[in-house]
């Protein structure tokens, strides 16, 4: 199909200063403070694309693209039963990102984080084309950048830890223009951040700007969008474990246009996030009603980190304090975030696969298992209507179905690397642009 580029500005939420995107605009320059900035799209009213194969495009109206990609999934919702029942609830509303035949999910990555890099690559232009691309990720995002960039022929280079490349499996051998550089074993997802920052001061490289890239949340929050459209109205409670928060982020943003369309109601979801215990840093500084985060050593997190069963949950810098960040959204919703054990998330693991019928990551089962408590604790009415991000999920059925290749380091990082190294390192190894 022929596709125009969306039309949008964007806003700075700090101080409501509108203005335009430059391309690959993180930041208002004008800003003194740490915000969000969002965009403010030309269509109030969203129009569902209908066609063969658009997948998350069919939201293109509220998406910063400039062009539609090959190969696009999408999530789907629908009304759960199984689970519903066993929870004693009438309106639980499943949003499944992953591989799911029979429910014409089929996301190869078997992850929500499709969605991020199917809206971030396609947010970028031709004047970026020969950049690089830089993604920091604990696993999930890696594998979904990969795939996406493959796919499409982007440059993408990304900064694992080395104990997370286990996750980065697919089910063909990668297009080269896709490298990967990680830091050594016993390092976390912060490590892997530094070492993409320190990348993204030499020339050539293009930094994906997590949370602050505005495709990067719309992509996310296709989930919201899928869930909305399918009830006919926004949801009571939204439910969703966090590592960074983005996904909850942009669930509250996509609500707050549905709001301005009009069309679906006048309710906010209660944001209900969830975080996977020892490593609580946000569920900490909610519980303290503090806006900063609470101090945190270094070594503690990464030991934290290293217990969870949801490594991707493991983020230390998350987009928690700042202007729309999620202590705002939180404070909006009259949300809250909840702390799940190991224990509890492989419990509502089995479950969730015994009453639907597919297996889901343990971050979801972390999800799974907030619901649970919120029902158990009456916060939660068996009436209410309640979307379950289940953001994960059919990897085992993916890998016995298909023949896999796994994504090999370029180099492994210490983690006291410095900026010289690392430049030398990528000219050595020729990961530098062309």
């Amino acid at each position: 199909m022929t596709f125009t580029p969306t039309k949008y500005q964007l806003q700075t939420v700090a101080t409501g200063r509108v203005f335009s995107d430059e391309g690959w605009t993180l930041d208002d320059k004008q800003c003194d403070k740490p915000s969000m900035v969002r965009p403010v799209y030309e269509k109030k009213q969203l129009t569902v694309l209908e066609g063969k194969d658009l997948g998350l495009y069919r939201y293109a109206d509220w998406l910063p693209i400039k062009k539609l990609l090959q190969n696009p999934s999408e999530p789907i919702t629908y009304k759960s039963e199984g689970f519903a029942k066993r929870l004693g609830l009438n309106n639980l509303y499943i949003t499944f990102s992953g591989y799911w035949p029979e429910r014409n999910a089929r996301m190869t990555t078997c992850s929500f984080k499709e969605m991020e890099a199917f809206s971030v690559c396609a947010r970028m232009g031709d004047e970026l084309k020969d950049k690089v691309l830089v993604v920091a990720s604990a696993g999930n995002t890696a594998r979904a950048f990969a795939k996406v960039c493959s796919d499409n022929g982007i440059k993408l280079l990304l900064c694992v830890p080395q104990d997370n490349i286990k996750a980065l499996w697919f089910d063909k051998p990668l297009n080269p223009c896709v490298k990967l550089i990680t830091t050594e074993s016993g390092s976390d997802y912060f490590d892997a951040i530094n070492l993409s920052n320190v990348v993204c001061e030499l020339d050539g490289y293009l930094a994906e700007g997590g949370a602050k890239n505005i495709a990067r949340r719309d992509g996310m929050s296709a989930t919201m969008m899928s869930a909305t459209v399918f009830i006919g109205h926004t949801p009571d409670f939204y439910f969703q474990a966090v590592g960074s928060g983005t996904g909850a982020i942009a669930a509250w943003e996509a609500n707050l246009r549905f709001l301005e369309d009009g069309r679906f109601g006048a309710n906010k979801a209660r944001l209900m996030v969830s975080q996977n215990k020892p490593f609580v840093p946000m569920y900490d500084a909610w519980r303290a009603d503090s806006r900063p985060l609470l101090p945190y050593d270094a070594d503690q997190a990464r030991k934290d980190a290293a217990e969870i069963c949801a490594p991707v949950l493991s983020n230390r810098k998350p987009p928690y304090s700042l202007a729309g960040g999620l202590y705002d959204a939180l404070k909006d919703t009259h949300g809250d975030i909840l702390a799940v054990s190991n224990d509890e998330a492989n419990a509502a693991k089995a479950i969730f696969e015994e009453t639907e019928g597919v297996d889901i990551y343990h971050a979801a089962a972390v999800a799974a298992a907030s619901l649970q408590q919120a029902v158990e604790k009456g916060v939660v009415k068996p009436d209410d209507v309640v979307m379950l991000n289940i953001t994960g999920g059919g990897e085992r059925r993916f890998l016995a179905e298909h023949e896999i290749h796994y994504l090999q380091p370029n180099h492994i990082f210490k983690i006291g690397f410095s900026k010289e190294e690392v430049e030398q390192v990528l000219e050595i190894a020729g990961l530098r642009p062309q």
